[in-house]
């Protein structure tokens, strides 16, 4: 599948925080061809075995949280409406007359309700709304949307795939469906080689609602070293420029105190030995990505973070250049055959 579509496609999936059966039943078809071993795991994250792990080597595991920012239903109005909290980091200042659909019995499209200017106060028009003052409106009765649509049923923002000038492209939840796509075509690299490490994929869930799937997910498997991709910010005009990355100049290796110094000077290296193009980003702390959980899993595990750059994080246009997702596969399957070729 060439790279743009494979990123169209992960980013139209579904899988709001904690529901994202369709997104991995999507990736778990995808990622059979080069997998040992597919299974799902109970809280919801895929686990994929592509090299049985071999007693003595390291044993790899690359991680892209597959789960999206939503929102949840907690109530039903007396008019119909639907009354939801956040799923995740959602911003209050987007959500106003945005274009969703309610996940419920069956898939109910929504808009959310906002108040014309004409009748805002002026104390109004200085705030964003309370998320529990926000409300959807289906068309529903309160009767029928009490029918269609059970309390917890997840909310998706609606977002039409495009493409940008440059080859840039805008969709949602390219944070992380982009570090999954990047996953996928370095194991397209890796499928016809001899490893003699381990080597598992690993989808979790629930990372915008604390990381909770990495937790879970690498606990059982024996992992001696990890590769988590995420995204991180692209810088913008309005942005702070010494806090951001640059969009199409390559992968972000992440350097902090929670990441493995070796991991990340050995990822660096091998992006200059094979001219991959990458930026350094160095955190002073935790990462705020699964790399932080994922290096207190068990007894620990050596962690490295790769990310991709990204423009408007957690909202429904979010802006990658597909070229920055080739740099982190390539750099993912460079540090695998480096650990085990």
């Amino acid at each position: 599948m060439e790279r743009t579509e494979l990123l169209f496609q992960l980013g139209s999936q579904v899988g709001v925080s904690g529901l994202e059966t369709s997104a991995i039943q999507f990736a778990k078809e995808l990622i059979k061809p080069y997998a040992k071993k597919v299974v799902v795991d109970r809280g919801g994250s895929l686990l994929a075995t592509i090299v049985e792990p071999k007693e003595g080597k390291p044993h790899i595991l690359l991680d892209a949280h597959i789960d999206e920012i939503g929102l949840i239903v907690t109530g039903v109005t007396s008019g119909g409406f639907l009354r939801v909290a956040a799923c995740g980091g959602v911003d209050r200042k987007l959500l106003l007359a945005q274009e969703v659909i309610v996940h419920g019995n069956r898939d109910v499209y929504a808009v959310v309700a906002s108040k014309p200017p004409h009748l805002e106060t002026a104390d109004d028009q200085k705030k964003s709304p309370e998320i529990d003052q926000i409300l959807l409106d289906t068309g529903l009765t309160e009767q029928q949307a009490k029918e269609w649509i059970p309390l917890g049923s997840r909310v998706s923002f609606c977002a039409r795939p495009q493409q940008l000038l440059n080859g840039r492209v805008s969709c949602k939840s390219m944070d992380d469906r982009s570090g999954v796509a990047s996953i996928f075509m370095a194991l397209e690299q890796l499928k016809e080689k001899e490893l003699s490490c381990g080597l598992s994929v690993l989808f979790s869930s629930q990372e915008e609602t604390g990381e909770r799937g990495a937790k879970t997910g690498a606990f059982g498997l024996g992992v001696t070293h990890c590769i988590a991709v995420d995204v991180s910010f692209a810088y913008t005009s309005d942005a702070p420029e010494h806090k951001c990355g640059k969009l199409s100049q390559g992968v972000m290796i992440g350097i902090s105190p929670t990441l493995d110094v070796g991991i990340s000077q050995e990822l660096e290296e091998l992006a200059k030995q094979y001219q991959i193009p990458y930026q350094l980003e160095v955190m002073g702390g935790a990462t705020s990505t699964n790399a932080d959980s994922l290096a207190l899993t068990g007894a620990g595990i050596r962690c490295g973070l790769c990310s991709i750059p990204l423009r408007y994080m957690h909202t429904p246009i979010e802006v990658i250049d597909p070229q920055d997702v080739q740099s982190v596969a390539d750099l993912l399957a460079a540090y695998v055959l480096k650990m085990g070729g």
